[in-house]
């Protein structure tokens, strides 16, 4: 490996996933790593599904649940989608950084629940209308993260850099 390709490494804010890619990985991926802070300081994430709407990230968990009574202490949080298990192959990922706004009215669920019941039927729920029934339980609240940051990376640009020895921007 070249001593420009290895430099390459080093700054790997120069393999930013473009903003269709962004949106591709968004819409093909239906699964997330969601970080929350306890009352300790110490981060804490849980894989969950999601929906994408209107530039947040929707999520949803029952109002006992740990990680919503720390959103009520401190609503920052993060979501990390991976291209895992997409056809786009490893190696892509978005990191937003924001705050939850915890909805509890029936206008949202109306909207979310179906939106959801798309993405988690028929794993684990048989249909649509069995997840649902599963969803709209009375203790269910619905997470949106609005992001305040993006960290993107394409692993396959870099992975362009180790093969061809071209970090971007620095071609002669």
């Amino acid at each position: 490996m070249s001593d420009s390709a290895m430099q390459g490494y080093e700054d790997v804010t120069l393999y930013q996933l473009s903003d269709e890619r962004e949106q591709e990985l968004v819409e093909k991926q239906i699964e997330c790593n969601f970080i929350w802070t306890n009352k300790d300081g110490h981060g804490l994430g849980v894989i969950m599904n999601y929906v994408a709407r209107d530039g947040s990230i929707w999520l949803t968990a029952t109002s006992q649940r740990a990680r919503i009574k720390a959103l009520r202490r401190d609503p920052r949080a993060s979501v990390v989608i991976s291209s895992m298990g997409t056809d786009m192959g490893p190696g892509k990922t978005i990191t937003y950084k924001g705050r939850v706004t915890l909805h509890e009215d029936q206008a949202t669920k109306d909207w979310f629940y179906p939106a959801m019941g798309e993405i988690i039927s028929p794993y684990p729920a048989p249909t649509v209308e069995a997840a649902i029934k599963h969803l709209d339980t009375p203790l269910r609240v619905i997470l949106e993260l609005i992001p305040e940051k993006v960290i993107k990376f394409d692993g396959d640009a870099i992975s362009q850099t180790s093969y061809d020895g071209k970090i971007p921007g620095h071609e002669k």
